[in-house]
């Protein structure tokens, strides 16, 4: 089975082409404006400015499902009125044009009830599963061992971007995509009960990490994070490649390796500072 993937241009949204098309989105939180009002910041709901948005992709496109890759909600532990408001309006109005799969997130907690019961609408497992050869999961969680049989791994949950600083300290701040592979050793030692420890690293399923959908969450600067600064245990154990990975900008622009992105004095964290000079008497 072919497997293609096309990145949405100027848009946070991945299709995936393969015996169906699957149109890709993450992190949309949804109520994360009750979240902003409690703390001091009012503006109004932008939920309908989403959903219009991704009706917009599936005119344009014509996927046969959409997949909802983590914390379609934005407020934990509890579920906020805007949430039980917004969320199923959400989920029946992406069902009347295509399928819907949705992959909790970490803050996904309690979606079920907020799921109308449709079977056109799927829950899958927090730790991912797989569809039409492409594995999917939130990445707030290791994924289960049934994924890393995959060829192509799709995750979220760290709203990559590139910060560039000039040096006035000037600092812009760009979405991008991140594709990149798997150390087969950090996972093999994990997931050692279950065999992995024998797979090599020629097997190691490629991985791309969905940008956020919604901009007013933020996001992490990969150019200037290392392992312990990036969400998730797969993350943050080392089991991804950060260095060699590859870096796409919305617009299609490639940056190249992450690793030579952190040489530019452009992309440096502090690269607006400078020192101060000590005049001697």
């Amino acid at each position: 089975m072919t497997i293609e993937f096309e990145p949405l241009i100027d848009e946070p949204a991945l299709l995936v082409k393969s015996a169906t098309t699957s149109l890709v989105v993450a992190d949309i939180h949804l109520g994360i404006e009750w979240d902003l009002y409690r703390s001091g910041i009012s503006i109004p709901s932008r939920m309908k400015y989403g959903l219009e948005r991704i009706i917009g992709y599936i005119k344009s496109r014509s996927p046969d499902r959409v997949i909802l890759l983590g914390d379609l909600k934005h407020n934990v532990p509890q579920i906020s009125w805007q949430e039980r408001d917004e969320i199923p309006y959400f989920l029946e109005s992406l069902a009347e044009h295509a399928r819907i799969d949705i992959f909790p997130g970490n803050h996904d907690g309690g979606i079920e009830h907020l799921v109308p019961r449709r079977p056109d609408i799927t829950i899958h497992p927090v730790r991912g599963s797989v569809i039409e050869g492409v594995a999917y999961f939130h990445g707030h969680t290791w994924p289960d061992p049934s994924l890393l049989s995959a060829q192509y791994i799709v995750t979220a949950h760290n709203h990559p971007t590139i910060r560039f600083t000039d040096s006035l300290g000037y600092s812009v701040t760009e979405q991008s995509w991140i594709r990149t592979r798997l150390n087969m050793d950090v996972l093999g030692e994990h997931f050692r009960d279950k065999g992995m420890q024998e797979r090599k690293v020629k097997d190691s399923p490629e991985l791309i990490i969905v940008p956020s959908f919604n901009e007013l969450c933020g996001g992490v600067a990969f150019n200037e994070s290392l392992h312990d600064d990036l969400l998730g245990p797969m993350f943050s154990s080392g089991a991804v490649d950060i260095d060699n990975a590859q870096v796409y900008l919305l617009d299609g622009t490639c940056l190249g390796a992450l690793k030579n992105i952190r040489r530019l004095e452009e992309s440096r964290p502090g690269a607006g500072k400078r020192k101060r000079k000590v005049s001697r008497k």
